[in-house]
């Protein structure tokens, strides 16, 4: 069996023990996802308290609601990263136009500016996230060192065609953070929803 069958397989397993009420398996969950979810959060948000609210919320719709997801639609990863960014921006949408109406300053212009800004920000931390390991090294030397192919290459005893290729990949993949329909995008993560 091929390794990659491995994750929809058990999507569909902890959707079947949720929809149960397996406790455990809300558990296991939160294990697997809750840094995923409270950090796309806090990304949206810039707020800790509000991200903890948001990951709360998020597991609690899980835990009432495990037959919102489809398992043919995709990966349960990209289901609950998807819910976390739609109830963050949700929550930013509602604090920030509470706080205009109150302070009687700014516009609604100003407002999904910012919801853009921070969906933008947070598609970009969910695909560096997904992003395999020797893409994210790669990028993650060019960007916090500042080292260019060749020391990257070097740096992870791979050739300079290895480093550009990996450079290239993980930069397109990059790219895609401020398109709405992006494909490195979990489904239904796209726009400011």
């Amino acid at each position: 069996m091929a390794k990659k069958d491995a994750p929809p397989r058990w999507d569909r397993k902890m959707q079947q023990r949720l929809a149960r009420g397996e406790a455990a398996a809300l558990g296991e969950l939160y294990d697997r996802f809750a840094s995923l979810v409270h950090g796309l959060a806090h990304r949206v948000l810039g707020d800790e308290h509000a991200a903890d609210g948001i990951t709360r919320d998020v597991f609690a719709h899980v835990w009432e609601h495990p037959e919102t997801y489809d398992p043919k639609q995709g990966p349960l990863r990209s289901w609950v990263a998807a819910l976390t960014h739609r109830l963050a921006v949700q929550r930013l949408r509602a604090t920030e136009t509470a706080a205009l109406t109150r302070a009687g300053e700014g516009s609604a212009e100003e407002l999904e500016r910012k919801v853009r800004h921070a969906s933008v920000a947070a598609r970009a931390d969910y695909i560096v996230q997904s992003m395999p390991t020797p893409l994210r090294a790669a990028l993650e030397l060019a960007y916090f060192q500042r080292r260019d192919y060749r020391q990257a290459a070097a740096d992870l005893s791979i050739t300079e065609d290895e480093a550009r290729r990996r450079l290239r990949l993980g930069l397109q993949l990059l790219s895609t953070a401020h398109d709405t329909g992006a494909p490195g995008a979990p489904p239904g993560y796209g726009g400011a929803a």
